[in-house]
């Protein structure tokens, strides 16, 4: 690293003149209105795609590598970023520092295993993923008594806990993916359709961690998961990133897994029972079943630690320094793999996530750029290891910088819209926040409509950097363009990106192209500076939705 890197001085802002306040309002819709600045107008209308286009060539360029995290790409990254950010007026948010720094734990789990449930042996990859966030050389999950647990849910808002229904305490428990709502898409149960936190896979090892399982695994069916046991097999195989833990993982359970359609319905039938008709009685109610058997497994690990680092700027508040409007972005991606078998090695990240990254570049801009800095403070999060699974998002939103409590919202920007611009504005998890207020306020401006995500049941809402802050009870938000072309030459443009794009997700042709229209970039950049500048120039704070599993 190089070492001036963190050691930037601090650059001193001081704006002599305070914004003029509106008149209060009883309603939030109104509260909304932001107040009248000398020049708002002008720095919206300014925001560049040129600036835009620039960042992004920059940050996906094959100098950068990849962007991997402890590699010499996020050396350059971070250099990049902190010149950036110090030119517009930015100042460093940790101190006299722009750096927080995250210590990573690499895991690889031994592929030489097998898991016996029953009389049953599966065998990794084919039918079986297992591993450990243990800091253990070798784990040892053997004879466990077994219990099927419905979809493990624990969730008072919703009336439902299957852990009410067993003692799960030292057994492990095998659930199902995707939450009570999928199975009922047009009832009331959870949010239908639309999966929820409690759907996730993530949440199901958290919560059997903390009901004291000693394992889980979770039954992988390609609806409700949203992907193919080949994503399973890949994703969940080879080295596995965390953050190191102050007890070394032992507050996790011992061995979390997956498992086939095809082994679970196994195990079920050789327990005496019906898979389907078992998965029929857990959508209808909180329900578990011991299954009278027992699961062993052996998982033995191999450690690598390393360290990345967190990028933090701010733009100090005039009125209300303390509290603060936190945008986030990703700069990290996959970095470079000379053993890919293909020509090219270099994991660019050109769209995933070099145009967030650009975003909030040209935002800092933005804000610097007004004649008064805003009643509260705006800071800039551009995170590392999101690839890993939101690990710098999740260092930071349990290691805060700024108190939670002082955190009004998160704004997040991850892949933004090269498809061109849009006559709505896709909401990633609609309905979870009053922050959707103040982007229907700044959409409208745009002549732009709010719409739902493309396939609310895969849960994307809980995929991104902003979902680090909301686990923690931050209003955040995550919206982009839509699915509706501003025009027929932009559809045309649209159906044509999208043949040479698709299938480029973390794959070496994610490369920028000079020949893509940033122009749904630059609107969706403008219409969440427009978000960032309400919210930081009224004294509201925005609340979850009363049906977010986040409000309480």
């Amino acid at each position: 690293m190089n070492k001036n890197i963190f050691s930037a001085k601090k650059t001193t802002l001081l704006k002599s003149t305070l914004f003029a306040l509106l008149a209060s309002s009883l309603v939030l819709s109104a509260c909304t209105q932001a107040p009248s600045s000398d020049n708002f107008e002008e720095v919206y209308s300014n925001i560049s795609e040129d600036e835009l286009r620039a960042h992004i060539k920059t940050l996906a360029s094959d100098e950068f590598g990849g962007r991997a995290p402890a590699t010499e790409g996020e050396k350059l990254t971070l250099d990049y970023l902190t010149e950036e950010l110090s030119k517009v007026g930015f100042e460093p948010g940790n101190g006299d520092s722009f750096f927080q720094q995250v210590d990573l734990m690499q895991i690889s789990a031994d592929e030489n295993m097998s898991l016996q449930m029953g009389s049953h042996t599966f065998a990794y990859k084919e039918n079986m993923v297992a591993s450990s966030k243990r800091e253990q050389a070798q784990i040892d999950l053997k004879d466990s008594e077994l219990v099927f647990l419905g979809y493990g849910v624990n969730a008072p808002e919703y009336d439902w806990n299957d852990y009410s229904m067993a003692d799960v305490k030292g057994k492990t428990v095998i659930v199902l993916v995707n939450d009570p709502g999928f199975a009922a898409p047009d009832g009331d149960r959870f949010q239908g359709k639309t999966m929820t936190y409690y759907g996730r896979w993530s949440y199901k090892y958290e919560e059997a961690s903390a009901q004291g399982a000693a394992a889980v695994f979770i039954v992988h069916e390609t609806e409700p998961a949203s992907y193919g046991w080949s994503v399973v097999s890949n994703s969940w195989s080879g080295p596995q990133y965390g953050l190191v833990s102050p007890d070394a993982g032992a507050s996790r359970v011992a061995v979390e897994g997956w498992i086939s359609y095809e082994a679970a319905t196994k195990v079920f039938a050789e327990a005496g029972l019906n898979f389907e008709e078992e998965k029929t009685k857990a959508q209808n109610g909180p329900y578990a079943k011991d299954l009278s058997m027992t699961a062993s497994v052996t998982v033995k690990n191999e450690f690598k630690k390393s360290k990345s680092y967190n990028v933090f700027a701010t733009l100090p508040g005039s009125e209300a320094p303390d509290e603060h409007i936190i945008y986030t972005a990703h700069w990290d991606h996959l970095g470079t793999d000379l053993n890919n078998g293909k020509d090219d090695h270099i994991y660019n990240g050109a769209h995933d996530n070099a145009t967030g990254t650009a975003a909030s570049l040209t935002m800092a801009k933005a804000f610097a750029d007004l004649n008064k800095n805003p009643k509260r403070s705006v800071s800039m999060l551009i995170v590392t290891a999101e690839e890993q699974g939101l690990l710098g998002s999740k260092f930071y939103a349990e290691n805060p910088i700024i108190p939670l409590n002082k955190t009004v919202a998160n704004i997040n920007m991850d892949a933004k819209n090269i498809l061109g611009k849009t006559k709505d504005v896709s909401v990633i998890g609609m309905g979870k926040s009053e922050l959707e207020q103040y982007l229907e306020k700044a959409a409208s401006k745009q002549g732009r409509t709010l719409s739902q995500e493309d396939r609310p049941e895969a849960g994307y809402y809980y995929r991104s950097d902003h979902f680090s802050f909301a686990k923690l009870g931050v209003p955040a938000l995550y919206a982009k363009g839509g699915s509706e072309p501003i025009d027929e030459e932009t559809a045309k443009y649209r159906k044509r990106m999208s043949l040479i794009v698709t299938g480029c997700y973390h794959q070496v042709c994610d490369k920028y192209r000079d020949e893509w229209d940033l122009g749904g970039v630059l609107e969706d950049t403008q219409l969440l500076f427009d978000v960032g500048y309400q919210l930081s120039n009224t004294d509201q704070w925005p609340a979850w939705s009363p049906n977010s599993e986040f409000q309480r």
